[in-house]
């Protein structure tokens, strides 16, 4: 561990920002005062926002590694590395690297390669942080598929000391949820996966058919591995206030996604926070014809940003929402503190004495953020 100060430097508290210097001992911050002084060893920020790491909760960005073009297997330990370094370079200090389990047999003639590798994958994950080999804090997200034949056996696969944080209850139902509008359907699956027409009809079906025959019993079984897991349960693409009931019900701490204002507020009603994508925020609206993350944001409905797709996007989305709300503090905090309150993680996502040195300098430039530094526990990764 080093010893620091990063000084003259636009600090993002967590309910205001300040000009001052943050003091960094043995992983943490000791002390934290005004002004634009630079004593002599410290690093002079030059007015550039010093705040807290970045925490992701659901990223399908180690997938893209892992599989860089479609059937192109790239080895795993290099797709980590490459993933790890790559959310450390855009300020992301911690992740949840979102893992699907439940997959369809290889004897189905309509999958889209849902074959099972989150367990396999887990392990090297959790391996190459034991050894040493990762520059963030790397936590599991497991997204529990109710349209699957194996989900049951892939949980019993994992246990409490695997550092699940969070299981997500995913029900792609075509017709319901993230794809109401089955044109949006066809276009995605049969843009990545190549299907025919026959073949769509064919998938829709047999989805259709396998929610009916196991999606109640799947939902049970991730509710109660969460539990065994000690992990925070969220939903994914509520629909409905119906939905969110049920959600509530089954214990929800947070929304994945909600697809509508109805299902937004109804979580609101529920004490679930409710989490957007950055890229729907960025780009003014969802790919699959949902709610606008800015619509909600407007509403006072958004309380966590996450990055999903692209990870370059959550620091993005941060000083989006700031410039928004006229508040960068609370900006900010959609993607550091209330990720951290989600997920019990109380020891980073603010600038605090005694909090983890988690943290991240940025250069505001035309409206976006250069990153200028990352550091971990006090060490620095980027």
């Amino acid at each position: 561990m080093s010893d620091f100060i990063l000084a003259n430097a636009t600090l993002v508290l967590p309910r205001e920002v300040m000009r001052g210097a943050l003091h960094v001992v043995d992983g943490q911050i000791a002390r934290i005062e005004p002004g634009q002084g630079v004593p002599a060893g410290a690093v002079d920020c030059e007015g550039d926002l010093v705040m807290p790491g970045l925490i992701e909760l659901h990223t399908d960005n180690l997938e893209r590694h892992i599989e860089p073009r479609p059937k192109v297997n790239w080895p795993h330990s290099a797709a980590i590395i490459a993933h790890d370094a790559e959310l450390a370079s855009v300020g992301i200090t911690t992740v949840f690297d979102a893992l699907r389990v439940g997959s369809i047999g290889a004897s189905s003639t309509n999958r889209t390669d849902y074959n099972e590798y989150a367990r396999a994958l887990a392990s090297e994950i959790l391996a190459m942080r034991d050894a040493d080999g990762l520059r963030i804090s790397h936590y599991l997200h497991l997204r529990a598929e109710a349209c699957s034949e194996t989900l049951i056996e892939e949980l019993a696969k994992f246990g409490p000391e695997d550092r699940v944080g969070i299981v997500s209850l995913m029900d792609h139902t075509p017709g319901s949820r993230q794809f109401r509008d089955l044109e949006k359907l066809r276009d995605y699956v049969c843009g990545k996966h190549g299907l025919s027409e026959a073949d769509f009809e064919d998938h829709v079906a047999s989805q259709i058919a396998l929610r009916e025959r196991l999606g109640a019993r799947h939902m049970e079984a991730a509710v109660a591995a969460a539990g065994r897991f000690g992990a925070v349960l969220a939903s994914h693409d509520d629909t409905t206030a119906d939905q969110v009931a049920q959600s509530a019900m089954q214990g929800v701490q947070f929304a994945e996604f909600p697809t509508t204002r109805e299902a937004a507020q109804a979580c609101r009603d529920q004490g679930i926070a409710v989490m957007m994508g950055a890229p729907n925020l960025i780009r003014g609206g969802s790919h699959s014809g949902n709610v606008a993350a800015h619509e909600l944001a407007e509403a006072d409905l958004l309380d966590i940003v996450s990055s999903d797709y692209v990870p370059s996007a959550l620091l993005s989305s941060a000083l989006l929402l700031g410039d928004l709300w006229d508040d960068l503090a609370r900006g900010v905090a959609c993607v550091t503190s209330a990720p951290a309150d989600a997920v019990g993680l109380s020891d980073r996502g603010r600038l605090e004495l005694g909090k983890r040195a988690d943290l991240i300098r940025v250069r505001r430039l035309n409206g976006s953020g250069a990153l200028r530094g990352t550091w971990v526990k006090g060490v620095r990764v980027g």
